[in-house]
């Protein structure tokens, strides 16, 4: 009996390690590949519009075209539990990766960025914008 239970816990223990080492290689995998990343979000001038809403969605959406951009995923608010710590306020965010600075600040300066924020800009109240690299 003491010598299974040693076995389990031995067992347990090899498991685990073993996940965790696979977790943290495919995690190290992702920040080799794409480290920088910019997540902005935007609250919308009319809230309520959803013909506002699908306007900017659809601007982000040509932002796919801009070979620095590595990722790109767009979102609406989730209806998840209400929380103190949860921000539900914005209305659509992008959420982007990339595989350096560089390309990040190229991004910027492109046509089509520059014409997605042309025609939509005026859709929006307040853009915040948080960049991050992977550590």
């Amino acid at each position: 009996m003491n010598n299974s239970r040693r076995k389990f816990i031995a067992g347990s223990v090899a498991l685990a390690a073993g996940s965790a080492t696979a977790m943290a290689s495919s995690t190290d995998i992702q920040k080799d590949k794409y480290p920088l990343v910019h997540h902005v979000f935007f609250w919308l001038k009319n809230p309520d519009s959803v013909k506002d809403r699908d306007r900017i969605i659809e601007g982000l959406k040509t932002l796919r075209k801009i070979e620095a951009i590595k990722e790109l995923r767009i979102g609406v608010v989730a209806s998840t539990e209400k929380r103190d710590v949860v921000d539900n306020s914005w209305g659509v965010s992008e959420l982007m990766f990339f595989e350096n600075l560089a390309g990040q600040a190229s991004y910027q300066d492109h046509p089509i960025h520059q014409q997605f924020i042309k025609d939509c800009s005026a859709l929006w109240d307040k853009v915040i914008v948080y960049d991050a690299i992977d550590v």
